[in-house]
């Protein structure tokens, strides 16, 4: 089975024969890893040296030479609107705060299905559709494309540590 080997961000020039597409959701596009089928059945491994995050119109460059697109998945997600950009922002807030992975509009907000998150944003104002369509969120400050070897290893535990002074 041939392998992955490297990635070709899309855009970038390259002098690859594409010989297949493969359609990943979000969860294989993040952690990128193990084997998939393409749309005209080419089996590949996705063994990449270097962690990476994978987007619409990427390539995976086989090690033969060849070169497979990827392509994003349409998925359930929400999509939140505000009144004005100032409501949004607060929105977006909410949802930073509890690390929920975003794909940021210029005047929406849209996040994966999840009934508590859809309360919250809804309790916030929010409007809230229900939508079908690839999810290519924000990569965040520990996004695997940075590949800079960052291990993340504190817990997210936002208690603060501080004290007040008694008179």
């Amino acid at each position: 089975m041939p392998r992955a080997i490297r990635v070709i961000p899309a855009g970038e020039r390259h002098d690859c024969a594409i010989v297949d597409t493969v359609i990943l959701d979000f969860e294989q596009r993040r952690a990128p890893r193990g084997p998939v089928v393409g749309l005209k059945g080419k089996r590949i491994d996705i063994a990449l040296a270097q962690p990476a995050r994978l987007r619409t119109d990427d390539l995976l460059v086989l090690d033969d030479g060849s070169a497979v697109e990827v392509v994003a998945q349409a998925e359930p997600l929400i999509e939140a609107r505000a009144a004005d950009i100032s409501a949004l922002a607060r929105l977006a807030w909410h949802l930073g705060d509890r690390h929920v992975p975003v794909e940021v509009f210029a005047n929406r907000i849209r996040l994966r299905r999840d009934p508590a998150l859809e309360a919250l944003l809804n309790s916030l104002g929010g409007k809230l559709v229900a939508i079908e369509a690839p999810f290519e969120p924000e990569g965040g400050a520990y996004a695997a494309s940075h590949a800079h070897g960052h291990e993340h290893p504190h817990d997210h535990d936002h208690a603060h540590g501080h004290h007040h002074k008694r008179d």
